[in-house]
């Protein structure tokens, strides 16, 4: 199996014990009791665990982590065909940190029928954090950089100190829009540059396919196969490859 979990990797311990539900509980529910062994999951499905890091949170009002399930090393292992998952990663982040938000502060919805108004979306932009620390920097407090997995947290990230506040500083921090503009403009002529007006709620972003697929002029598709497990329920299938996917990082194809 590609990515298969890796004896001693902390997260995959995490998605190893997420995955032992109880009868007639469902996996996107909570359902692992909050100790000492056992993180507080807030999210399981095919392709993601999130759970709430109360240990070592960069913010008192909120820090969680978004773990792959397969043990995938970086963000350099993924191509283009994992845009929808990556979009995904982002929308899951921004739905739980809007349950996170003070009772003041309604929570936003990152459905396509909600129209923010313009505080609406200052404060998404202004407090939520979403986003990678690349290697070789890492969290020393969670010092966990061959198991990819993003960071959420609502800013200000007011309980990092010096050392940690470079990892999620300029140096380190890739924000997932980021990322996600960068691929699709590695294979599109889509310029999708983060940081203009309405960037949260741009159109492309809206299909979460967009720049996923490649291929030549005359028709031929050479789309790598995706890292992403379909989700039944929800009908989806995955992108039909012309070559499977490799399984390890060293040979697969990058384009960030």
């Amino acid at each position: 199996m590609a990515f298969a979990p890796k004896p001693g990797c902390p997260m995959c311990g995490i998605v190893s014990t997420a995955t032992a539900h109880t009868p007639g509980q469902s996996p996107r529910s909570p359902d692992v009791p909050v100790t000492s062994t056992h993180p507080e999951i807030l999210w399981r499905d095919e392709n993601f665990t999130a759970y709430r890091e109360n240990a070592h949170p960069v913010s008192s009002t909120g820090h969680i982590i978004i773990a792959f399930n397969l043990h995938v090393p970086s963000i350099y292992t993924l191509s283009s065909s994992d845009l929808p998952l990556l979009v995904n990663v982002r929308n899951l982040g921004r739905r739980l940190l809007s349950s996170s938000l003070p009772p003041s502060s309604p929570p936003l919805s990152s459905g396509n029928s909600f129209a923010p108004s313009a505080p609406d979306l200052q404060r998404t932009e202004s407090q939520f954090r979403i986003g990678f620390i690349t290697p070789p920097f890492k969290d020393n407090k969670i010092p966990i950089t061959d198991h990819l997995h993003a960071h959420a947290y609502l800013a200000p990230a007011d309980q990092l100190g010096w050392w940690r506040g470079v990892a999620y500083g300029p140096l380190a921090w890739y924000a997932i829009d980021d990322l996600i503009a960068e691929i699709r403009e590695s294979v599109s002529n889509n310029r999708v540059k983060s940081g203009y007006d309405n960037r949260t709620y741009a159109p492309i972003d809206m299909v979460p396919e967009a720049g996923a697929r490649t291929g030549a002029a005359n028709g031929d598709e050479y789309t790598a196969s995706s890292l992403a497990v379909p989700d039944v329920e929800d009908g989806l299938v995955p992108l039909s490859p012309s070559s499977p996917r490799a399984s390890s990082a060293s040979s697969s194809h990058s384009h960030v």
